[in-house]
């Protein structure tokens, strides 16, 4: 057997062996949900990247960046989700956070990345010249402003109940661009709201990339996801925080100027990449994250579940291996030419998480909400650990246009350990409140 497919352990402070089953007893302890926000704009301005190659300088931002950070907290179980509007957010640096925050456990604090391609680099990457792309002394900034995200949290807990709804988001806001139609229309929505019905929080899931202005238009922002935000504050009240799916391949967002196609005759079109188009997409999700999670029934005795298991990879990609290699970061990896990534399960009500260590392709994400227990399956991309793409065996280097994906993915196996595992791991685990 294929030592990367051994089974991965359960992380509960310690490893426990494969076979273990978790309790489904529901708590009787009452849920409590706080949420704390930090700017981490980069003061300068710093060059902002959408993955490999030179940042792109600039000279102006529209929206500031943030680091948005849910607790929730139900008995002795603390779970804190944490939105960094970044490109990605390697785990090694995930750590420093989780490092600085001893009140949760760390295997219970997801951290994620909106995916904005109009950020600064976090990831560090090797430049060819000795150095690297990114900014050390702001990426540690950046970890303390969100480990102070979580505190607040922490600070602001209170009684809560969840409201949690799943529907297809209606208008033009994301397609794919390798394959126009092949894409997730459905956005899930989770609000916590205190015993009047306020809401605390309101949390969009939703797979696309914050890609409207891009990395040429001297532009840092937050991209849809700052005046996503922003309308869904204004219309619900509380706290917005967005979370990706899987985006991997490529489902962007849908600026495209379908009266103006590109050359060629192939399917492309000129795109709108100005602060307006930003606006319009953003705004939509808003609307359409209200009109989703409206009609949505009130869980009062919601059960919160969190576990987590490590996941080896082999990094078949000289691309990737120089990086982990070269970055100053100092990526942890094991001499077998191979990473570990954490991989989150939580079940929240009749929602059920799973995380993603990185950008899986859609069809990923179709097949794993499929197989996944809750009323309501959510993934959550890009969080943990950003490692590239991950795509199935059948589509790695299939075609000429899954060469970028490909070469910027660990290998072939990637999207073979990570379904199998995930998967393993989710059929251990309770299942949501509905499906008790």
């Amino acid at each position: 057997m294929n030592r990367f497919l051994t089974t991965a352990a359960i992380v509960l402070g310690c490893l426990l062996p494969a076979s273990t089953v978790f309790s489904a007893e529901k708590s009787a302890s009452p849920l409590k949900v706080g949420t704390g926000m930090r700017v981490i704009t980069p003061d300068p301005l710093l060059p902002v990247t959408g993955g490999l190659g030179t940042p792109s300088p600039v000279k102006e931002k529209r929206g500031d960046l943030t680091a948005r950070a849910i607790v929730f907290e139900q008995g002795d179980t603390r779970v804190a989700i944490v939105s960094l509007d970044l490109i990605g957010f390697p785990m090694v640096l995930g750590n420093r956070v989780r490092a600085k925050v001893p009140q949760i456990p760390a295997k219970n604090i997801l951290i994620g990345s909106t995916h904005t391609h109009s950020a600064p680099d976090c990831y560090g990457f090797p430049d060819g010249k000795g150095g690297n792309t990114g900014d050390l002394d702001y990426m540690d900034r950046v970890c303390n402003l969100a480990a102070e995200a979580i505190e607040e949290a922490l600070a602001n807990r209170q009684p809560a109940s969840l409201r949690i709804a799943t529907g297809e988001a209606r208008g033009k806001i994301a397609y794919n661009y390798y394959a126009p139609d092949l894409y997730d229309r459905r956005m899930s929505v989770l609000q916590a709201v205190d015993p009047q019905g306020k809401p605390i929080a309101t949390l969009v899931n939703y797979a696309t990339h914050p890609e409207v202005l891009g990395t040429d238009v001297g532009i840092l922002s937050p991209d849809l996801v700052g005046p996503l935000c922003d309308r869904l504050e204004a219309q619900a009240g509380g706290m917005a925080i967005f979370m990706n799916g899987a985006q991997g391949g490529m489902v962007t967002a849908d600026n495209r100027i379908l009266g103006e196609p590109k050359e060629g005759g192939r399917g492309y079109w000129k795109d709108a990449r100005t602060w307006d188009e930003c606006l319009r997409i953003g705004h939509t999700m808003a609307d359409e994250a209200v009109r989703i999670v409206g009609t949505a029934p009130i869980q009062r005795e919601p059960t919160l579940f969190c576990a987590a298991i490590e996941v080896r990879f082999p990094v078949d990609s000289d691309l990737m291996w120089a990086i982990i290699l070269g970055s100053p970061l100092k990526y942890p990896h094991n001499q077998d030419h191979s990473i570990t990534a954490r991989v989150n399960v939580v079940n929240l009500g009749t929602a059920q998480i799973l995380t993603i260590p990185g950008e899986a392709l859609p069809n990923i994400g179709f097949y794993l909400k499929r197989k996944m227990h809750g009323q309501h399956n959510l993934l959550f991309g890009l969080t943990n650990d950003a490692f590239g793409y991950i795509l199935t065996k059948v589509d790695y280097k299939s075609f000429p246009r899954y060469d970028y994906v490909s070469r910027t993915s660990l290998g072939e196996q990637t999207g073979e350990i990570f379904i199998e595992k995930s998967l393993e791991f989710i059929d251990r685990c309770p299942r949501p409140d509905a499906a008790q």
